[in-house]
């Protein structure tokens, strides 16, 4: 059962890592003082990944919490 635990914690670990590469995304994109139509260009590439990100983690923290609940 820890196999299980330790997956889910992988792919949770995965998640918070591609939310922090979106977040140094969108701070990288408003130092660069982009215009209006490039910005919304900017965040609408970003948004693939952080829907992404957000599901892998919400993913590895259910199956945490399947693997905690049959151990």
């Amino acid at each position: 059962m820890s196999g299980i635990v330790l997956t889910g914690a992988a792919l949770s670990l995965l998640g918070i890592i591609g939310l922090m590469l979106c977040l140094a995304k969108v701070v990288k994109a408003k130092k660069q003082s982009l215009s209006d139509e490039d910005m919304r260009a900017e965040l609408a590439a970003v948004m693939s990944i952080n829907l992404g990100s957000l599901f892998l983690s919400a993913v590895g923290l259910m199956t945490v919490a399947i693997g905690i609940a049959i151990g």
